[in-house]
């Protein structure tokens, strides 16, 4: 029979028992951090791969993440402080509440609005909860320590939910063409001064900013296009591997390194990879 949440539950006291494994027991909230990081990452990769038609390595990795989460439950218990039963409990309760169009009698007329009723629930239950105004802000619920793409994305749908926004994807690429523009003129002002050897000098600090600029401007479109930038830009990262994978290869069958290769041999060879059926 196949195990349910319980049987998970049950595993994981085991696993922390007296009787169960010295590694387990031995684990904090401080050294499980990385490995929730990891697991996280590791399911959001598996996604693309479910979405070119390989889902089990997807089920795998939710697993694993699953797994990390009882087994903070697991601690958290031990120390008294929740158990797995508030975790599922919390948010049970939560989406019931923030869903009031599906289980109470609100009515709204399209996901505009369902997401404005969104946001206002949350501000909601921040001042029901006693936090303070920087608590209770729109961007409050990004989080500062996510990856910066996914930061971006995210601080975008939040002021795009309230009205905050560009009308159309053609105002983002006005934006872009902008931000091009005052990079360009960046970078050579930082030629013009010599550069800096530690990169902390002002020229280059200007570099950085507008860079951010552009790159802030790019997850904007991703957004106008409904394109999640984080997975979009893993999706080319993996095209990059499998490509430059093409060139290594076929140079060492050829008996060359790949230091000796000449750019030209390169990107002949890079344009082969293009070429190939199944890349895309």
């Amino acid at each position: 029979m196949p195990a349910n949440f319980q049987d998970l539950v049950a595993l994981m006291a085991r696993l922390r028992s007296p009787e169960g494994c010295p590694w387990d027991r031995e684990q904090t909230y401080a050294t499980l951090a990385p490995m929730l990081v990891e697991e996280a990452y590791e399911a959001f990769e598996a996604v693309e791969d479910a979405r070119e038609g390989r889902p089990a390595n997807l089920c795998e990795e939710l697993g694993d993440l699953l797994f990390q989460i009882v087994f903070y439950a697991q601690v958290a218990a031990e120390r008294g402080e929740f158990t797995i039963d508030d975790v599922t409990g919390q948010i049970h309760a939560k989406m019931v509440r923030r869903h009031p169009h599906v289980f109470g009698d609100t009515v709204v007329r399209d996901n505009e609005e369902l997401l404005r009723n969104w946001e206002a629930l949350k501000a909601e239950e921040k001042r029901a909860a006693g936090g303070g105004e920087s608590e209770a802000s729109l961007l409050g619920g990004v989080s500062s320590k996510a990856p910066a793409l996914m930061e971006a994305h995210q601080l975008g749908v939040k002021a795009a939910r309230v009205g905050f926004d560009w009308r159309d994807v053609d105002e983002i690429f006005d934006k872009l063409r902008e931000e091009t523009d005052e990079l360009r003129a960046a970078v050579r002002e930082r030629g013009e001064a010599g550069g800096d050897s530690d990169g902390a000098g002002a020229e280059h600090q200007r570099v950085r900013e507008e860079l951010g600029d552009l790159l802030f401007a790019v997850t904007n479109i991703a957004r106008h296009l409904d394109v999640e930038p984080e997975s979009a830009l893993k999706l080319t990262s993996r095209k990059f591997r499998r490509r430059f994978g093409h060139i290594e290869r076929s140079l060492r069958a050829r008996g060359r390194k790949i230091e000796e290769a000449t750019i030209d041999e390169m990107e002949a060879l890079w344009q082969e990879a293009k070429g190939a059926k199944g890349d895309e």
